[in-house]
């Protein structure tokens, strides 16, 4: 068995550890020869991650045979943290199965792996009514106005503005983006669509990827999951799927 994967840098890799761990404390990495993947969901399945890095995205990419390795998360995120951004990041898996992390020149880390006690998850399969495109520090931005009154962030979209809202104890937010305003990229609805999602999961994910991504797509529609790709530009697509809010 051949694995060997080595970055440009570090950011990307701490982005992806980063969006992993608002999830899960273990993750299990699949490779192959066209590159690294990792889907998983939360302990109560309210929220899936699903990333796919592809082996161009790579200073220098090697995987002859399909590959899992598993790690936990925390663990790991210490050792990328040591990564300065300009720094390169090397993984491979030694003959005694171990995983070899080189950062930068001098610094070589050898990390336990774990069993792998993840099944396999299957995506989502939806047709969404409403799509936003939205600058990544725009929707950062929103959550956080939000979040000052609410648990939730409630999105309605028609064809010509899309309405981010929250209320809660203490009182309400509306935040509208119009068509045509440098923070809403595009915006296509089918049909007026609405639908609540908690900022308890949505804010971690959004802080850990958003300052990498430039655009942030969301497709939704009432009453279903949302789903929100991260455009990362060495990373081939972070995809995340959060549950609605079902109101009791």
């Amino acid at each position: 068995m051949v694995f060997s994967a080595k970055t440009n840098g570090s950011d990307d890799l701490k982005a992806i550890i980063s969006a992993i761990s608002t999830l899960v404390e273990e993750a299990t990495f699949v490779s192959n020869a066209e590159g690294i993947t990792f889907r998983g969901m939360d302990p109560s399945h309210v929220a899936l991650i699903d990333i796919s890095w592809p082996n161009s995205a790579f200073e220098k990419y090697e995987c002859d045979s399909d590959t899992k390795f598993g790690v936990r998360v925390d663990e790991f995120s210490k050792l990328i943290k040591r990564a300065e951004k300009k720094d390169s990041i090397e993984l491979s898996i030694s003959e005694d199965n171990l995983l070899l992390v080189t950062i930068g020149k001098n610094k070589k880390y050898k990390m336990r792996l774990i069993e792998s006690s993840a099944s396999d998850t299957p995506l989502p399969k939806i047709s969404y009514d409403a799509k936003i495109v939205l600058t990544s520090s725009a929707f950062d931005k929103i959550l956080g106005d939000v979040q000052v009154v609410s648990d939730y962030l409630t999105i309605t979209a028609t064809p010509s503005k899309a309405e981010f809202s929250g209320k809660g104890d203490s009182g309400e937010v509306v935040i509208d983006l119009e068509k045509g305003m440098e923070e809403l990229t595009d915006i296509s609805v089918e049909q007026d669509s609405t639908g609540t999602y908690s900022l308890e999961y949505l804010n971690p994910i959004v802080k850990a990827v958003g300052t990498s991504a430039g655009t942030v797509t969301c497709e939704y529609s009432t009453a279903k999951p949302l789903r929100i790709e991260f455009k990362v530009a060495n990373i081939g697509r972070i995809h995340f799927y959060l549950a609605p809010r079902v109101e009791s």
